[in-house]
């Protein structure tokens, strides 16, 4: 005794837009987040420097956090409106 899945699926001709999206999104991602190693590898004594009462690496840390959460939102809501454009 099981059940099916919770909705019912088919194509979905939103999925070029967001595949596209995801990759622009990761791309710019991952340049921000090289460009913490980078400063890390090149030029450590960077991040001893103190910004807003912390280290520039505990800033830049919480930064590359709270990017990747921003970025998970709009990814969303450009899918979202992408998918009730798309898929009427």
């Amino acid at each position: 005794m099981g059940h099916g899945p919770a909705v019912k699926l088919g194509k979905d001709n939103a999925s070029s837009y967001k595949t596209r999206l995801g990759v622009w999104m990761f791309v710019a991602y991952t340049l921000f987040y090289a460009s913490f190693v980078a400063v890390n590898a090149i030029k450590p004594s960077v991040m001893e420097k103190a910004v807003m009462g912390q280290t520039v690496a505990v800033v830049f840390g919480f930064a590359l956090i709270v990017v990747a959460l921003i970025m998970a939102v709009i990814y969303n809501h450009f899918c979202t409106a992408a998918e009730e454009r798309f898929n009427r």
